[in-house]
This record gives structure tokens, sequence and C-alpha cells, in this order.
């Protein structure tokens, strides 16, 4: 008897580990580098509460924000190691994947037109570059679009040459490591999570952003200028291990599925309104000079930058970069 009752009470405890077992969720790390209150980190959010709730509680989505688990260097490793799920990195920080395409979409002044930015990365030219990206085990499952950069800087940049001998930090692509160069600047690789600090101790003398990452940020406290020059696009590619993802349970996929879609739908639109909204509340706070580029400097920018996309000629291709040239809209000046 006393066998059986042991038995019995084994028997229970592996049936009742198998049930929690069975009805533990399934959880999705999700790491970023910006605020909460920043696009990026409203749209995470979303996307937590959309998927739990579609999936009735069957995924769990924990959000790590201001490289509070990865920093930008960690994080697209971490992915492929499978130690996170998701990731909204900027398509600027591909690099380290080998995935060199996706560097072109940092050539000056190449999309500041909203609409033909959107077409591009849902065109069947992103699709093919997206299977670049799958061959590194990661999966792109949308992009999301934060807007046009302005400048920030320790003393006024107006002109081209007025970048000269100026530390700027870059993100870790060769294309805005050559736009850097170009200008007479010295570019600096600075992760998201440690600008403020460079920007405040002199490390660097300026950056370039978007005004909603500026103002989350607080940039505005450790620059004293701003430049609405709209000279690149920040896109963010909403980034999951692309196994991880594959083995999401038939009756899981299809509701991530939609949260993905809707969460994509709300960063686009909240974006769009917190850019506007930013550079009004940095300008209410009187601590910054804004410029915002005439025609003819911007005219004298654009001119001063295509021997960057001359030079990217040789890295991507005559062909490539004259596509992406028609499916963004640009028209090179007449030399």
């Amino acid at each position: 008897m006393k066998r059986f009752a042991v038995a019995l009470a084994a028997a229970l405890v592996l049936a009742f580990a198998g049930t929690a077992s069975a009805q533990a969720p399934i959880v999705i790390k999700f790491s970023h580098v910006v605020s909460p209150e920043a696009p990026k980190g409203k749209a995470a959010n979303v996307f937590k509460e959309l998927a739990e709730k579609y999936t009735n509680g069957k995924v769990k989505v924990e959000v790590y924000p201001n490289s509070s688990l990865y920093k930008d260097k960690e994080e697209l490793e971490a992915l492929q190691l499978g130690s996170v799920q998701l990731l909204a990195p900027s398509i600027s920080k591909f690099g380290p994947l080998g995935v060199r395409e996706f560097d072109i979409f940092d050539l000056p002044f190449l999309m500041t037109d909203d609409t033909h930015a959107r077409q591009m990365m849902a065109s069947p030219m992103m699709a093919e570059l997206n299977k670049k990206l799958e061959t590194k085990g990661v999966t792109p499952l949308a992009y999301w679009d934060n807007g046009t950069y302005v400048y920030t800087a320790s003393k006024p940049l107006l002109m081209p040459e007025d970048f000269r001998g100026m530390k700027m930090r870059i993100q870790g692509s060769k294309v805005l490591d050559a736009t850097a160069r170009q200008l007479g600047a010295i570019p600096q690789i600075i992760a998201f999570g440690e600008l403020y600090q460079a920007l405040q101790t002199g490390v660097v003398d300026g950056e370039d952003n978007v005004p909603s990452n500026i103002w989350t940020q607080k940039f505005y406290d450790v620059q004293k200028y701003l430049t609405v020059s709209n000279h690149g696009r920040l896109t963010y590619s909403l980034l999951t291990n692309t196994k991880f993802w594959n083995s999401l349970p038939a009756d899981v996929r299809p509701q991530v599925d939609r949260a993905v879609k809707e969460s994509t739908e709300y960063f686009n639109e909240t974006a769009a309104k917190d850019n506007v909204d930013a550079l009004d509340k940095i300008k209410a706070t009187g601590k910054m000079q804004f410029h915002v580029l005439t025609d003819a400097e911007k005219k004298a920018w654009v001119a001063a930058l295509m021997p960057v996309h001359k030079e990217m000629q040789s890295r991507f291709g005559k062909d490539f970069l004259e596509k992406i040239y028609k499916a963004s809209g640009f028209v090179p000046p007449q030399s």
C-alpha cells in the first residue's frame, strides 16, 4: 500500500508538472534602446498588449527599454543566439550581420519623401534583401518609419564646411562613415544608450537623429544648436529570430502576426505626430537655437555629399543604385 501511495503521488506530481508546462506561456523578450515614451517604446508596449490579448495569454511579451537588456553592439548577436526574440534596430546597424546592401539606404538625401520611402520598404526589392537576412538567422517582420533626421551640435551647422573637424556620432554604417568624412567631420560609432554622456562630456560634438529621440533622451540639455536638414531617414526593422518565429504554434502565429501588423500601423502614425510635436517641445525649452536649411543651403549640402553616392557605386553596383533612386524618387543633381 505504501509503495502504491508513493507511486500515485509521483504520478500526480508528473501530471501536474505536465499540465503546468502545457499552460506556460511562450515568452517573447523584446529589447530596444530608446525611451518607453519614444515612438518605438510606445509601439513595443502596444505590440505586447495586442499579442497577449489576441493569443489569450498564450504569449507573454517582456519589453526591455533603454538598453536595459542589450546595447547596440550586443543585441543583434543576442537575437541570433536566441537570447532575445524581438528587436527593432535601425537598419543602419545591420553591418555586423554581413548584409551590406542595407547601408545603401543611408545615402544622404536619398529617402526624404515619406510616400516613396514607405513604398520602397514594402517593395519586392526589399523582399529579396529580407531573404539575405534570413540566411543570418533573423527575419524582418515589418519596417517602422521614424521620419527624417535633423542634426544637433555644439555649434551652428549651416553649410557643409561647418562640419570640418567636428566629432560626429554615427551608427555603424559604412555609408554614414563616408558621409561624415566627406563633410570633413570625424565619425565616432557610439551606442545610443551612451550618447547623452558622450555629448555631455564632449566625446562627440554632435549627432543626427529624429526629433522624438532628441526630446525623449533630453539631448537638448547637452547640445546648443539644431539644424532641420532632413538629410537622411531613420527606419527600424522589427526583427525576430527566424528559428523561434517559425516554431510558433499554428494557433498562436496568426494572432502574433496580427499584433505585428497593427503595432506597425500604430508606430507609423505615432512617429509622424511625435516628431512634429517634439520639435515644438524642444523649441519651447529655449535651450536650443533652431535653423531650417534654406533652398540654397540644401542645394550646397546635396552637392557636397554627392561624391558619397559616386563612391558607393563601386560598393553596391550602378544598376542597384539606379533601382534605389527610382524607388526612392531621388533625382541626382546635374553636374
